[in-house]
């Protein structure tokens, strides 16, 4: 992270609707990588080492501030309402208040530009540091329409912004444009920002006039950014775009920190994810929220795992779910497996193919391999759970646990009615179903008597050739009896 000249502020510009993007929602709560738009220009301010930053709320105001506040706890953060969004230049006088007596250096940012980076915001404030009135972020682009033109003047120095609504035809030839990235010294800011006027064509009041000001006033110093950092996010293809340019920078950044991504096009990773050196990360998997992965772990196709922490050495086969839960150092989960929320499963432990936790602690080397569900349970150390096996946590009304003591055998489709403790070094016969707690080292049987019918096959078999056989003959002639005689 680069730090910038102190002191600095940064008020980052989010108050607007987004109509292209279609939506009810507020453009700057639109989520990439994890995380609100606005998110991400704010914490390049935060990176450089503005503080405070002001983020400028206007469209659902309270629901963007709360986003907001909830993505970046802890932070400098400061909030500004524009109440009637009249244009950038009112914008920005609406956080004057919030900033209250700083005096110094202050960086303007859009809040729908999550490419951008911590370097590139970093040389537009040090620019600016040179003895400039005001830095400006251009950038150039093979096709500029509706971003403001760069008129330079015969020295080759920026002397104003001209918008596209207010351009005549040489000026909208130009290809240098304007990227919406600014730094100016707060004196001269609030000055200039109360001479701004609306006679445009759009009758707002525009940021980009304080560049002809500026320039008149001390200079103006021009930063060139990639267009790829400074393009803002307007509607919904570009906020995917936007997502897959995050996505492969984040790959990049792990593969050199010692993670393998075996194919980083089809690699999903919100921001803030942690993942250790040595894992393996196979195609298509999504790695969600606060999730953390430990080092030298394997991630399967299709794997989802949201808010969960692995341990080193974990193995994720594939079309594994995993959602607000631990996994200790060497269990092995998968495939098709779904830990829901507060799973624990312990060191060496298997959790396999089509098998469901719920709130569930599994101990160091327990087992359930295949098709069972285990909700509101505690299975210690060794345990083996057979196929089929379900604890019954609910009543109706009310959940209730089921204990597994250490190194007991839960044979296959046995249902356990909680609530219930199995002892230590118990045997639970297949197909049982138990309602009562069983004592260390016992046997349990919870099965219905067995009834043996020998021969039943045969008579079964016979009976139905006797029905065929009757079904088939011929009615008796008209006439004649049941025994053939004639009728009386």
């Amino acid at each position: 992270m680069t730090s910038a000249p102190t002191p600095l502020a940064a008020i980052v510009l989010a108050a607007g609707k987004g109509t292209r993007m279609k939506s009810q929602k507020a453009k700057v709560l639109h989520e990439v990588g994890g995380r609100p738009l606005a998110w991400f220009p704010l914490l390049r301010a935060l990176e450089i080492g503005a503080n405070p930053v002001v983020a400028v709320v206007g469209h659902q105001a309270e629901a963007v501030e709360a986003a907001l506040a909830a993505a970046l706890p802890g932070a400098p953060l400061r909030f500004a309402v524009q109440r009637e969004q009249l244009g950038t230049a009112h914008a920005v006088l609406a956080a004057r208040e919030a900033l209250g007596a700083f005096d110094g250096p202050i960086a303007i940012l859009s809040g729908d530009t999550p490419l951008l980076q911590a370097e590139t915001l970093h040389r537009v404030v040090a620019a600016r540091a040179g003895g400039a009135t005001l830095a400006l972020a251009t950038m150039k682009l093979a096709n500029p329409r509706g971003y403001g033109r760069i008129v330079r003047d015969p020295a080759g120095n920026p002397a104003r912004v001209v918008e596209e609504k207010d351009a005549n035809d040489a000026e909208r030839a130009i290809d240098e444009v304007n990227a919406g990235l600014y730094c100016a010294d707060a004196a001269f800011l609030w000055d200039a920002l109360s001479k701004v006027g609306s006679q445009n064509a759009q009758a707002e009041f525009y940021l980009t006039d304080l560049i002809a000001m500026a320039a008149r006033a001390g200079g103006v110093v021009a930063v060139p950014v990639p267009p790829e950092e400074a393009s803002g996010v307007n509607d919904r293809e570009e906020l995917a775009r936007a997502g897959r340019v995050l996505l492969r920078r984040r790959a990049s950044a792990l593969m050199r920190g010692g993670v393998t991504i075996e194919d980083p096009e089809r690699f999903d990773c919100d921001e803030g994810v942690e993942i250790g050196a040595d894992t393996v990360i196979e195609p298509n998997v999504r790695l969600k929220g606060r999730t953390r992965v430990g080092a030298g772990c394997r991630l399967g196709v299709g794997a989802i795992i949201t808010d969960a922490t692995l341990a080193d050495g974990v193995t994720v086969n594939p079309y594994t779910v995993i959602d607000a839960s631990t996994v200790a150092a060497r269990a092995i989960v998968g495939p098709f497996s779904r830990l829901r929320p507060g799973s624990e499963i312990g060191e060496e432990a298997h959790v396999g193919n089509f098998v469901e936790t719920k709130k569930t602690r599994l101990g160091k080397g327990a087992k359930a391999n295949h098709l069972t569900y285990l909700g509101d349970a505690v299975i210690g150390p060794r345990v083996n759970v057979g196929a089929g096996t379900i604890t019954c946590n609910y009543d109706g009304e009310k959940k209730h646990p089921t204990v597994i003591g250490e190194g007991a055998f839960i044979g296959s489709d046995s249902i356990l009615v909680a609530p219930i403790e199995i002892g230590a070094g118990s045997y639970v016969a297949a197909g049982s179903t138990l309602t009562d707690s069983v004592p260390p080292g016992s046997l349990a049987l919870g099965r219905a008597k067995q009834v043996t019918k020998e021969g039943w096959v045969a008579r079964r078999q016979a009976e139905k050739q006797n029905k065929g056989a009757a079904e088939a003959a011929p009615p008796p002639a008209p006439g004649e009896g049941p025994r053939g005689g004639r009728a009386s």
